[in-house]
This record gives structure tokens, sequence and C-alpha cells, in this order.
């Protein structure tokens, strides 16, 4: 173990000084990584504090039931070449004279080895999360593209069904990767059709899902209309009890599947950069056979100001933005919700959401709020979308200054318990993110 750890410690250090280099010619104005279609490496040392949970007493399963403290160091290369890239997290955990060994060195052997402790992970699991990423293309820029490892913004279509979902939210502890694939037919001059493939997780594949869509009348000459889109999506999840031990609530079966799938039409009404703006409306059918309809349209004014705005017509029990950001922490509590026979009547929602954007998106500060148009109950039920709930995240990017960092607030249930404002910034049935960085040469801490 003490040659893998100085072994180690010598790939970091010479890693380090590839990657200063690196960087300075990537950095330079007359470098290839500054052409189209130019060669650039760059690469940086990971040094930081983790929190794992690896002490304690082993539970009946076996496993460590405590969290610890443990040192970072990892070596994350980034590699491009025109429209391709790769980045590699090459990390390890470790605790220095840890506490009850005499060892000076403590390393954490589940970085690399499979089922470690009984953790339950494969080879894919392990050795999979060792890229970062792998991309080809830009979604939304570029006609084929295709992201895979840790992706922070999975949305299909306009996001009715699947909006902003994430596998990142078991970090450190678990890194998951995943796919986002998208092809469209003009990269054949056929411009009429065109689909997009993701799953959240490619050694599982349980969340699965795409959308299909076509162009009707891109052949013709009639302003607006002739971009039209009319989709098809379908999302599902074949193990919603992957990151759960047990049921939440009830005896359900965990090997059940459940899907959501839907259409939609989108007309983008201006187009270009500085006062783009699109309509759209969606309908949707979730397994607990309720329904959901949704017409709204966003934009941006002067290239800087963000807005969007959505009217909702509900069915009970029906969950707008199913596979959400934060679906991989509440997928076992919305699949038992879904085996409940829904009560109530269709009710009319709303969505609105308001930021700006500078420097390239470098800097951007968005809010979205949505709600149903009808008192908050008086007393607690179960069904989030009885209340209304926020979402506000900024993301300050790097380049600009030594710090760059993402924070994110969400919080589901208002007015559930202390009132609207008390609630809204009471941490309770909140999920809050905060990603800080700083770069020091080629260090990022």
């Amino acid at each position: 173990m003490r040659l893998t750890i100085a072994a180690f410690m010598a790939f970091v250090l010479i890693g380090f000084g590839f990657a200063q280099d690196a960087q300075t010619a990537s950095d330079s104005p007359t470098s290839p990584a500054g052409q189209q279609g130019g060669f650039a490496f760059t690469g940086g040392v990971n040094l930081g504090t983790d929190t794992l949970k690896t002490g304690g007493p082993l539970d009946a399963q076996g496993h460590p039931t405590s969290m610890e403290s443990w040192t970072l160091l990892a070596f994350q290369p980034d590699i491009a070449f025109g429209k391709f890239g790769i980045g590699l997290d090459l990390g390890v955990h470790f605790q220095l004279y840890p506490q009850g060994s005499d060892d000076a060195v403590a390393v954490y052997q589940g970085d690399w080895v499979p089922n470690y402790q009984g953790n339950g992970k494969s080879f894919l699991d392990v050795y999979l999360p060792k890229f970062m990423y792998i991309r080809y293309g830009v979604k939304g820029e570029d006609p084929f593209y295709v992201k895979l490892g840790s992706i922070e913004d999975l949305t299909l279509g306009n996001g009715f069904i699947m909006g902003g979902y994430t596998n990142t939210r078991f970090l450190p502890d678990r890194r998951i990767f995943g796919l986002d694939l998208g092809l469209d037919g003009s990269l054949f001059n056929m411009p009429i059709a065109g689909f997009e493939a993701i799953t959240g997780n490619v050694a599982h594949f349980d969340v699965v899902g795409g959308r299909v869509y076509v162009r009707p009348l891109v052949n013709s000459e009639i302003p607006i209309v002739k971009n039209m889109q009319v989709g098809l999506t379908g999302v599902f999840d074949t193990d919603p009890y992957v990151y759960t031990d047990t049921s939440v609530n009830g005896p359900w079966d965990p090997s059940s599947t459940i899907g959501v799938y839907g259409a939609d039409v989108t007309v983008p009404l201006i187009e270009g950069k500085l006062f783009p703006l699109r309509a759209f409306t969606d309908i949707a059918f979730e397994p607990n056979q309720s329904s959901g309809e949704m017409l709204g349209i966003d934009g941006r004014a002067l290239g800087i100001f963000l807005y969007g705005a959505q009217l909702r017509l509900l069915g009970p029990g029906f969950i707008p933005d199913y596979f959400d950001a934060n679906y991989d922490l509440y997928r076992a509590q919305k699949f038992e919700v879904m085996q409940l026979t829904p009560t109530g009547d269709t009710y009319v929602g709303w969505y609105a959401s308001a930021g700006t954007a500078f420097l390239q998106d470098k800097i951007v500060f968005d809010v979205a709020l949505d709600g149903p148009f009808k008192p908050i109950p008086s007393s607690y039920v179960p069904d989030q979308t009885r209340y209304p709930h926020l979402k506000a995240l900024f993301h300050f990017g790097e380049g600009i200054i030594p710090f760059f960092f993402d924070a994110s607030y969400e919080k589901y249930y208002i007015g559930a318990d202390k009132g609207f404002f008390p609630d809204l910034v009471d941490a309770t049935n909140a999920v809050i993110v905060l990603d800080i960085n700083y770069r020091t040469g080629a260090t990022v801490l």
C-alpha cells in the first residue's frame, strides 16, 4: 500500500508540472488551443476534504454507519481536440495518522476497489466515474453532440417531464456516469427530424429516456412556423429504489418500473441573440393515471435578461417536471406517491421565472417559482404540487477572478408549516448546494 501511495504521489507531481506547462501553452494567443480544431491539454491538482461514510460500527449488512473526514488528492487532466473533449478524475482519499491506527497514512480503498466494504459498487460503478466527462459537440449548437459522465442539466424538450435532472447529487461519495446524446437530421441535410437519448447511469440504465421530434413545415417558406417542432418524450425509471435500502412508506414492489410520457409543440417566435422568444405547449401522462397540460413562453431581452411563464392545467396527483434536479434524492418517495389513487379535482397552476446572464453566461442568476391557483392547504398533505415551489441558482464561472462557484437553493412545500415567507427561508424540505473552487496555477482547491 505504501508503494501505491508513493507511486500515486509521484504521478500527481509529474502531472502537476506537465499541467502547468500545458496550461501556459494553451493560454498563449498563438497556441493551437486558441485555434478552431486545435489541440489543448490542461490539468490540475484537486486538493480538498470530503466526508464519507467509512467509520463507526457496521450495520446488519456490514456497512459503516458514521461519517469521517478524508483528504482528497486528485489529478484532473482535461484534453480537448476541436469539438472533442475528455476530462479525467484520478484521485485518492487518505488520512494522515488516522485515529486508532499505527500507520502514518490510511488510504480509502473504495476509490479503486469494487464492492469495497459491501457498498455494492460494480467494476463499472467504480471505474466509469474516473471519466468526469467525455464530450463531442455542444447541445443546442451542433447537429450531433454527446456527453458522458457527470451531467447537471438533462432536459428533454421543454422540461415538463424531465427538466434539469442531474446525476451529481451523491458527490463526493458517489460519482455517476450518465449519457446525453442528440442527433439532428440537418447533419445529413434532412432537418425534418431528430432525436435525443439520455440515461442518468450508464452502469445501471435505471433512468432512461428520449425525445423524437419532427419539423413538419421546415421545407415551406411560411415565417415562424417553418421551424416549429412536434415532439414525443418518454422517460422511465427501472429501479426506483436503487439508492434506498428499504421502502419509505409502504410495502411496494422495488422491482417495478414507472414511466412518464407525453407530447409537445414548440415554435420559435423570434430568433437571434438579443431578443429570442419561443412559445410551447406540452401534455404529459404519469403512471397514477394523472395527466397535465402546459402552455408557456420563455426568452431573453437584450441578451442578458432571462424570463419565462407557464399556465398549467394539472390533474390530481400530477407532478410537473417529475424527473427534476433532485430526482435521485426523492425517487423512492415519488414512486410510492405514484402507487396511490389520486383524489381531488383538476386545477390550474402557474410558473414564472426571471434572471440575468452576463459575460457569455459566465455569471448567471435565475429564480423560478411555481404553484397552484388555490389556497395553501390548512393541514399538511403529501402532494407537493399543492404548495408553491422555488428554485434559485447562481453561477459564477471560471476566468473572471480566481474563485468560481455554483450555488442553488430548491425549496418544496412552501407554506406547509410556518407560512409562506417563513417557510421560504427554512431549510426543512430544501435542497441546498454550494460548490466553491479556487484556482492557483494548475491547482484547484
